[in-house]
């Protein structure tokens, strides 16, 4: 290599492309280049490491004895970890020939506490790594969007007029201003907002009066935000109410301008609002399922741009809701709509699922609903099968609306969840897991808050109960060795060398923190949002509420990761993923993921005393 490649070779290795140029070129300087022939021991257990590898070609296998612990291939490092504590606590072996650049532990050490970000790096927490590595993950192009502010964009002019004035007044100040949006405030200090859309499509087509007062083609309910606030939120309220613009205020509370969707373009290049848009608007099924086919699209898009997991969720869960709902408005009888609730549960429920992988959807009837149960069957059979053309595909388990067990009225489901309560089997508390997940989507929303409101009632009293409902996670292995050596399952032959990375982790987060949050009485259905809420009750300390939420994050966006690149290999979707597809830092952060989640398992333990039950 020349000394220009070196230099590109250390800069694409993160965390060195903090190095400023003079510490490069330091690097570069004091670098040799060694060679190893197939078997041969770099590092031994228990040696004073000497050196800092960055391998060029090869493999290495990092030792406790004869487990191996990691791998370590072209373009990584190793040990780090060994040349700051200047011990080796395992042995480094090539399994092929192996060719690596070689750097003096002086030289590394030195500069390590002259780089502030190469120091934050290797001795910050737990949590600061799983969160920064995430942003690391991401396209470096679009590092700016989750820290761009509404002030940012470009935010339109606010004018503000009174009630009184003519459409014809209104007009001519839109024209004079330049601006695409004006305000009215009444006598009582209510708000209104005038389109330019609003002229062609109420007052031109309805042939109005120009003379009439323009509060007649006002809207009111205007959506506000603060001009502090990060732009991405701006695009998740429009989405989420399905406006084009929002009003934007200062910290005084005062209006400064308008925040509209074509000033986030710039910002975004996928068509969120678009596809949201369309879903208001759609009148049939046919143009619902145009619009749900985007989802994919938009998906791989905010993850190429660098948009966090937890806000990726957030869209989907939106536009998610916002499909169903539609859906549920365009196919159900007007009898059954506006005398029941449709409900989504599991990871729907709790605003986790991304990619859509099944069904899980409830319908609770109201007492006095007066459907016939042939046309009940009939909707909900044709609701379920819709989904499927959607790509939404059938729940194993069999847990959707076309199935009776998860559509019955209200006062049947009351009796559905005493019987989960005071019979405790496996399958009861499964199911109270999924109703607890459960989030209103369509319909009368006071059903579901009733029964959420019943299921705290008749539990509350039994702290065996609540017991019984969390040691499911005993049931569960972490998959990680005594020597921090990631654990296969030998007897799975189609999934040798890979691990359940929802199974092994990201269930034992959930199910853990929705016991706590059951026995607390927490309506919140989404992970982070009960993690956050039992820290303000005190049941979780602040730190490790930061550590599991980042690692939950982690754990979901691997996941995510592996599940994209299987779809576009049109490999069937799974939980699995193999670590040694993973570069060097993201198998530490797994690891120490996996630590955090054993953790929370030893906190469980002792508050719900599982051994004991």
């Amino acid at each position: 290599m020349s000394i220009l490649e070196q230099k590109t070779f250390i800069s694409s290795i993160h965390p060195f492309k903090n190095l400023t140029t003079d510490q490069i070129d330091t690097f570069v300087e004091n670098m040799d280049i060694v060679y190893f022939k197939e078997n041969e021991t770099v590092q031994a257990q228990g040696s004073l490491p000497q050196t800092l590898f960055f391998i060029l070609k090869g493999v290495i296998q990092e030792k406790q004895d004869d487990e191996v612990l990691s791998i370590y291939s072209k373009n990584e490092i190793f040990d780090s970890i060994s040349l700051i504590e200047n011990y080796s606590k395992n042995s480094f072996v090539t399994t092929e020939e192996t060719i690596c650049y070689t750097l003096p532990r002086e030289i590394f050490i030195n500069i390590l506490h002259e780089n502030q970000e190469l120091e934050n790096y290797f001795f910050q927490s737990i949590s600061e790594k799983l969160n920064n590595n995430i942003l690391h993950e991401k396209n470096k192009e679009m590092a700016n969007i989750m820290i761009a502010k509404v002030k940012d964009a470009k935010i339109h002019k606010a004018v503000i007029i009174d009630t009184k004035r003519s459409i014809f007044e209104a007009a001519n100040i839109i024209k004079k201003e330049k601006i695409p949006t004006i305000l009215l405030k009444d006598e009582l200090g209510e708000m209104y907002i005038v389109t330019d859309s609003d002229f062609r499509q109420k007052v031109i087509l309805n042939r109005m009066n120009f003379d009439d007062e323009v509060i007649k083609i006002a809207t009111k309910g205007l959506i506000y935000i603060n001009e502090e606030d990060f732009l991405f939120n701006a695009q998740l309220i429009m989405a989420k109410h399905g406006v084009k613009r929002v009003v934007v205020k200062n910290d005084k509370d005062e209006i400064i301008g308008i925040l509209d969707q074509i000033s986030l373009s710039s910002f975004f290049a996928t068509n969120i609002f678009s596809v949201s848009n369309q879903i208001v608007k759609a009148e049939t099924v046919e143009e619902l399922k145009e619009a749900s086919l985007s989802f994919i699209k938009i998906i791989k898009s905010l993850n190429a741009k660098g948009v966090k997991i937890e806000f990726i969720s957030k869209l989907i869960n939106q536009l998610n809701k916002k499909l169903l709902d539609k859906l549920y408005k365009i196919l159900a009888p007007k009898e059954l709509y506006e005398k029941s609730c449709l409900v989504v549960m599991g990871s729907e429920g709790r605003g986790e699922q991304i990619l859509k992988t099944d069904q899980d959807n409830a319908l609770i009837l109201s007492d006095d609903c007066a459907i016939k149960e042939n046309e009940l069957q009939k909707f909900t059979s044709k609701f379920t099968e819709t989904l499927v053309d959607f790509g939404f595909p059938r729940c194993e388990g069999n847990i959707m609306v076309s199935n009776p067990y998860w559509c019955r009225k209200k006062s049947d489901f009351k009796d559905l969840i005493y019987s989960w309560i005071n019979e405790p089997t496996g399958d009861n508390f499964m199911n109270i897991a999924i109703f607890y997940d459960a989030v209103y989507v369509s319909g009368d929303k006071n059903l579901i808050t009733g029964l959420k409101e019943y299921l705290f009632k008749i539990s509350s009293n039994s702290q065996t109960f609540y017991a019984l409902f969390a040691k499911v996670i005993l049931s569960f292995d972490v998959p990680l060795g005594f020597f921090d050596g990631f654990v296969f399952n030998s007897k799975d032959n189609k999934h040798k060398n890979e691990i359940d990375i929802k199974r092994g982790g990201i269930f034992i987060i959930v199910q853990g923190i929705r016991s706590l949050s059951l026995e607390n009485k927490i309506f919140n259905t989404n992970t982070a949002k009960r993690i956050k809420k039992l820290v303000e009750i005190g049941i979780i300390e602040e730190e490790f509420a930061k550590e599991l939420t980042m690692a939950f994050n982690f754990l979901t966006n691997l996941k995510l990761k592996s599940n994209l690149e299987k779809l576009d290999k049109n490999i069937e979707i799974d939980n699995y993923i193999n670590p040694n597809n993973l570069n060097t830092m993201e198998k530490d952060l797994l690891k120490e993921s996996f630590k955090i989640v054993n953790k929370l398992k030893k906190k469980l333990e002792f508050h719900f005393k599982l051994n004991y039950v």
